[in-house]
């Protein structure tokens, strides 16, 4: 998309997607090396009842999902940052998740009217409808007529 193409109050879907248990596994064994993430067996004892995906590999899953729905062939190119995260249910293995997302703020810089803003908050969801991952972010585009690159 565009950033022509947002406004506020605008809902975005994507997904669904999953990640295998040995997904799981090999990120938290490079990233996240707890035991809870990285084996089955301690994790089915431990207090989640199994084993659950990183926070941070839940916010890869999400960007993924942002990225094919919205973000490749725009003009976006950076986030200045996130203003906060929560996980408040674990991802599982194979556990189909879908990205919500709601467009907050969408305004050109008064400073640098090249570059425009985009305040979003997404959703990662499990099919019931329970929260993996709440965050709002903003992503910075860049309006100038020479940004082309990555655009389809």
């Amino acid at each position: 998309m565009k950033f022509a193409d947002f406004h506020a109050g605008q809902r975005i879907s994507a997904g669904p997607a999953a990640l295998t248990e040995r997904e799981i596994v090999e990120f938290a064994s490079a990233w996240d090396p707890q035991w809870f993430h990285t084996d089955p067996a301690a994790a089915d004892r431990g207090p989640f009842k199994g084993l659950i995906a990183s926070g941070w590999q839940t916010c890869g899953l999400a960007m993924r999902l942002a990225c094919e729905a919205v973000l490749q062939g725009s003009e976006s190119y950076a986030s200045p940052g996130i203003a906060y995260i929560k996980w408040p249910n674990p991802v599982r293995p194979g556990e189909p998740m879908r990205l919500e997302a709601t467009v907050l703020e969408v305004r050109r810089s008064q400073s640098k009217p090249h570059l425009g803003l985009l305040r979003w908050r997404w959703e990662l969801l499990h099919e019931d409808g329970r929260q993996a991952l709440e965050l709002e972010a903003t992503s910075l585009f860049d309006l100038s007529s020479t940004a082309t690159a990555g655009q389809s």
